[in-house]
């Protein structure tokens, strides 16, 4: 539904922890036109430059607390707003090279009064700073 808002242009970066690039994050929106329960959302599916990265080892923060997929599961009343940005963090040792990639995010969304699953799949073209 707003697909091609998925992805935030500001947000993208590599994380250093200890010193050590240990993955990059992104900022992302919901592709829903209303918020959601942590426990709705299925997981996001995130591809940079034809590497695909497992849903389950992808770390979500909204609301100032980060989840895993497992934790997003069982989470009864954190919810995800529409147009709050949330950060995604992908575990990646070096993260990224710095310059220009191209990243998919494909989010899975349960909506309750619909049989279907939603689904946001939106590709941008982003730099990591040098």
């Amino acid at each position: 539904m707003f697909d091609k808002y998925t992805i935030c242009e500001e947000g993208f970066r590599n994380v250093v922890r200890d010193g050590e690039v240990v993955g990059f994050e992104l900022s992302i929106r919901i592709a829903y036109y209303r918020g959601l329960r942590l426990s709705m959302v299925e997981g996001f599916e995130v591809t940079a430059d034809g590497e695909t990265f497992p849903v389950e080892r992808n770390l979500f923060t909204a609301g100032g607390r980060s989840y895993s997929y497992e934790e997003m599961e069982r989470e009864p009343t954190g919810r995800w707003e529409f147009g709050e940005k949330a950060v995604l963090f992908v575990p990646r040792p070096g993260g990224l090279a710095p310059g220009p990639h191209t990243i998919r995010v494909i989010q899975k969304l349960r909506i309750s009064y619909s049989p279907m699953t939603v689904v946001g799949d939106d590709t941008k073209t982003l730099a990591i700073a040098r």
